[in-house]
């Protein structure tokens, strides 16, 4: 794609790198500073960086950044949005490096064609509506240009929907089994029982509604105390980023819990259909039934099962997929590796600095030995 969209002239080798860069930060400064050094210590001809962290300037959600003099960019994953993420990345890409490629100017004819032309005029007026296209005359600036969010509000559903999907939700539901065995079993036991049929068919749609999503909500709130996967304050981080990091995990948490909620329902429609006589029904409740009285029963007992089951089987099996499925703890982990490195990088330079200092004794030592030996001759 670069060849055909960018330049034909060169062989591009795409080399993936994986790194931290930076520790906790919502300034993209940091990046893109961390970026170039990465860069000129690879001896890279351009950066893309791809980072989930959420990037601001002056409150407007950064979605990408591009220096064409230092030939390296950025693209923050959250400003993207959730889908299709895929295409988004491979489009940004193209007009980045079409935005660093210092030689673009010297190519006019290459973007001439109606493709290129097509291409490039989708890029910025598609698949990045509504975005504003910043542009600084500053040669001291860490930007060339800078693309953000024009929208407050659409911005902010862009950036949660892309931290819920960087958070991938859908990895964390393996982890649930545990919950959705102790949950199906207390509701087949609870289903042998004439009280929650009958309740069943007491309530009224608005208050199955209620109940089932105060069941979901207790199961989402039971899992973040378990696993303390609540973010308190941090000095290393604002206090927005702390509230969005929380409501970043609560809204992974309920996606899980959703899908969890569901296919636990369709088990006991399953149940339900399997254990119950329809006539045996019909003569607890006192009243004509049909086959949505099963499904009324069944969604009953995924309620009844979510918060009993939920509150014994709360403790998920593999806790370190769930802390890696939220920001801070990926963030905490990222601030230490990026820590560590520092230190090593400290130490190296410490240990080059000892080499040449006693190089330099040496030196000085031998200096010394052959001036006497002159002396004594």
């Amino acid at each position: 794609m670069l060849n055909k969209y960018i330049d034909s002239n060169y062989q591009w080798d795409i080399e993936y790198f994986g790194h931290p860069l930076t520790g906790i930060t919502e300034n993209s400064k940091e990046v893109m500073e961390a970026l170039y050094e990465k860069k000129e210590e690879k001896e890279w001809d351009f950066a893309v960086c791809l980072t989930d962290l959420p990037l601001f300037k002056n409150h407007s959600l950064i979605v990408a950044e591009a220096n064409e003099e230092k030939r390296v960019s950025l693209i923050s994953l959250p400003g993207l949005g959730a889908f299709p993420l895929i295409k988004r990345i491979k489009e940004s890409i193209l007009l980045l490096v079409q935005e660093m490629n210092v030689e673009k100017s010297k190519n006019e004819d290459l973007m001439s064609s109606d493709k290129n032309h097509h291409f490039m005029r989708k890029l910025k007026f598609n698949q990045l509506s509504p975005i504003l296209k910043d542009i600084s005359d500053e040669k001291d600036s860490n930007f060339g240009v800078r693309y953000t969010v024009k929208s407050r509000l659409r911005g902010g559903i862009r950036m949660i929907t892309g931290m819920v999907r960087a958070n991938r939700p859908w990895l964390l539901f393996p982890s649930f089994i545990k919950i959705l065995i102790v949950a199906f079993t207390t509701g087949v036991y609870a289903l042998v029982f004439p009280t929650l049929w009958k309740l069943s068919h007491s309530y009224e749609a608005m208050r199955m509604v209620l109940v089932s999503v105060i069941a979901i909500s207790l199961l989402v709130f039971w899992i973040i105390m378990s696993h303390s996967l609540w973010e308190k304050r941090d000095n290393r981080y604002s206090n927005y980023l702390r509230k969005l990091y929380n409501g970043t995990t609560i809204l992974t948490l309920l996606t899980t819990v959703v899908l969890y909620y569901f296919i636990l329902f369709v088990f006991f429609i399953a149940a339900v259909f399997l254990l119950i006589p329809m006539d045996m029904l019909e003569s607890q409740i006192n009243k004509p039934i049909g086959y949505s009285s099963y499904f009324q029963l069944a969604w009953m007992a995924t309620s009844v099962s979510t918060f009993i089951g939920g509150a014994l089987g709360s403790s998920l099996e593999n806790e370190e997929v769930v802390l890696s499925g939220t920001y801070g703890y990926r963030q905490r982990q990222r601030y230490e590796l990026v820590r560590e490195a520092q230190e090593e990088k400290k130490e190296a330079t410490q240990e080059k600095k000892e080499a040449a200092e006693k190089k330099k004794e040496a030196a000085d030592r031998k200096q010394e030995a052959a001036e006497e030996k002159e002396a004594q001759v």
